[in-house]
């Protein structure tokens, strides 16, 4: 069975072996690193601070008949702040007429901009790669598992959802806009400037281009990758478009890749949050809808997975009793959950 949890200390073995994997810049692999990841995330579980750029919450997926983390999500309560600015390159237009020469162009153009007051960005999100496509729907999941858990604490995050995809990178991982643009400007390659902004930004608003960059003077390959995402990353992108996410016509400074929100009161599985009291001996599987619920838990701060669940219009809900005395559920509880599907 998989479960969505939040992090505790003993999954730090399973976060470094996946660490290993894949290069993350949101999962180093660094023991320390990702110490201080989890320490910030059981904070922010249980004593969430006033600050909300300080609330970093992970949720890890786990196979509970391997005892392995399969894979993590994160939520950052705030991104943006005046001391880490969240910047990015508005997409837009300039157009451009002479009369004497009856000749007129519109020019596609980027300009970087920044927000000191930021929203709540979802990201982070890692799946063993020998899991992806799997029948579970893993991948959605583990996306998933942050809008229950934003869904129940709406007052803990910023009224926008923002998240930032991967845009298409070349053979050896390099971005076209970078290679473009970023390097003739640091002095470094895209890697590099990419770990060095999540710890220090004041070198991108330094040495950035502060006024119009001109598609036009782009490489084909660098203009057709702006706004535009990785084949692995569609399904992402179709994923946040059906529950609601948009494109904000602003795009990352280093690789441009797209920038997509949606004010959290619209996020669709926010909006059809079911909640309801778990009792027992009512379950009929013939009239069940699929969900991510999640339930109280005697070892974790947040505890969720997916299930069928009947819901009997009385303020009662019920699942299957096999799933109940497999986790050790107590009944009644209360419960929320949102649709899956």
């Amino acid at each position: 069975m998989y479960v969505l949890r939040s992090v505790r200390p003993d999954d730090l073995k399973n976060l470094y072996k996946l660490s290993n994997i894949m290069t993350f810049i949101n999962l180093p692999p660094d023991e320390d690193l990702i110490r201080a990841k989890i320490d910030s995330s059981i904070q922010s579980f249980h004593n969430p601070s006033k600050n909300l750029f300080e609330n970093y919450y992970i949720f890890v997926l786990e196979d509970e008949e391997r005892d392995e983390v399969l894979g993590v999500s994160m939520i950052h309560a705030q991104h943006g702040t005046d001391e880490e600015p969240h910047f990015y390159l508005t997409v837009g237009q300039e157009s451009k007429f002479s009369q004497t020469i009856n000749t007129g162009f519109v020019h596609g153009t980027l300009k970087l901009g920044l927000d000191t007051n930021g929203p709540t960005e979802i990201g982070g999100l890692i799946l063993n790669p020998e899991f992806r496509g799997h029948k579970e729907k893993l991948g959605k999941q583990l996306s998933f598992v942050r809008f229950l858990y934003m869904a129940e604490n709406q007052n803990r995050f910023k009224p926008m959802i923002h998240s930032e995809l991967m845009p298409p990178l070349d053979k050896l991982g390099n971005s076209p806009l970078w290679e473009a643009v970023g390097r003739r400007f640091f002095n470094m390659n895209y890697h590099e400037a990419d770990v060095l902004s999540r710890s220090n930004k004041e070198f991108i608003l330094s040495l950035f281009p502060s006024e119009n960059i001109y598609q036009t003077l782009l490489p084909m390959e660098a203009r057709e990758s702006i706004g535009k995402v990785g084949k692995e990353t569609e399904p992402v992108k179709r994923m946040l478009e059906n529950v609601g996410f948009k494109y904000t016509l602003e795009v990352d400074p280093f690789d441009g890749g797209p920038h997509y929100r949606c004010p959290l009161k619209d996020i669709k599985p926010i909006k059809e949050k079911i909640t309801g009291q778990l009792v027992a001996n009512r379950f009929n599987p013939a009239d069940t809808r699929e969900v991510l619920i999640n339930v109280i838990h005697p070892e974790y701060d947040f505890f969720a997975f997916r299930t069928q669940l009947q819901v009997h219009g009385d303020g009662q809900v019920s699942m299957d009793p096999k799933i109940i005395d497999k986790l050790g559920l107590s009944t009644p509880q209360k419960i929320s959950a949102i649709p899956f599907s």
